[in-house]
């Protein structure tokens, strides 16, 4: 599943290739992509309406109307928008197609099919039900390092399933997470309300940190909406400094590195720089 840092790429490719563009017509395949609407409704209130923005809360993606609604996607695992030229053929999985008036279509392609996709009015859109309950951007003032001791004094979880919350952490998975406790020597497995306060700064400055180099950097992505082969999952570069290295010396200290299942999800830490 994508992150914060994936979204963020898919947000500034699609603002490239959509935003001034008008939608002509709008095609819902699938009915569980949006299934708070019908193929009718859909179309109605799509068409005719101009994209004037794509902005980004936590991994969700809003793609702001001229009509004052916002048509909200989440990716989940393997959700995608390819841009194709009226010529070209669909992909298979595409589930939902927006006609633009610039002779191209923007095609929602999801194989597992859990993606997501909602409109709601623009002056509600922030007490949505995606919305309403999700924590403060984690690059924003609103997340500090107050913020952060407060959310994990409060709970008995261990710090990895607390930090997985987009509840009480906004925009990390099982990447990040992995890479800010690994950066702030902090055991994944700590209760959240046992760690002391220069953890917590630790932690808070290491959640930062990941963020900005995985956006940076370009993370697990680069973006081509118009390669029909790409994916927006997978690199032949590696940015991560334990996740997914599995025996493999610790940069730190050359201990090799673990993993475990922990709620559900594959952990990797170092055992010796996060005990």
């Amino acid at each position: 599943m994508p992150e914060l840092p994936e979204v963020e790429h898919v947000v500034r490719a699609l603002r490239l290739a959509i935003v001034g563009r008008k939608i002509l017509a709008a095609e819902l395949k699938l009915k569980r992509t949006a299934p708070e609407l019908s193929a009718r409704v859909f179309n109605r209130r799509l068409s005719g309406s101009t994209i004037s923005a794509v902005e980004r809360r936590g991994k969700h993606i809003l793609i702001q109307l001229d009509s004052g609604e916002v048509l909200i996607v989440h990716l989940r695992m393997t959700g995608k928008f390819v841009s194709l030229a009226t010529e070209d053929s669909l992909l298979p999985h595409s589930h939902v197609i927006l006609y633009l008036d610039d002779d191209r279509r923007l095609v929602y392609c999801d194989m597992r099919q859990f993606g997501r996709m909602n409109l709601v009015a623009s002056k509600r859109l922030f007490k949505s039900r995606e919305l309403r309950d999700l924590a403060p951007e984690p690059l924003s003032e609103e997340f500090s390092e107050d913020y952060l001791a407060a959310t994990l004094k409060r709970s008995k979880r261990t710090l990895k399933q607390v930090l997985l919350d987009q509840t009480k952490v906004l925009g990390l998975g099982n990447i990040y997470a992995a890479e800010a406790l690994f950066l702030a020597r902090i055991s994944p497995f700590s209760i959240a309300s046992s760690i002391s306060r220069q953890r917590v700064r630790r932690l808070h400055e290491a959640i930062k940190q990941v963020l900005r180099e995985a956006i940076d950097s370009g993370s697990t992505l680069k973006i081509n909406l118009s390669d029909r082969n790409g994916s927006y999952f997978g690199s032949d570069e590696r940015f991560w400094r334990v996740y997914e290295r599995e025996g493999e010396p610790c940069v730190n200290c050359g201990t090799r590195i673990r993993r475990v299942v922990h709620g559900g999800r594959s952990t990797y830490y170092c055992p010796k720089c996060q005990r």
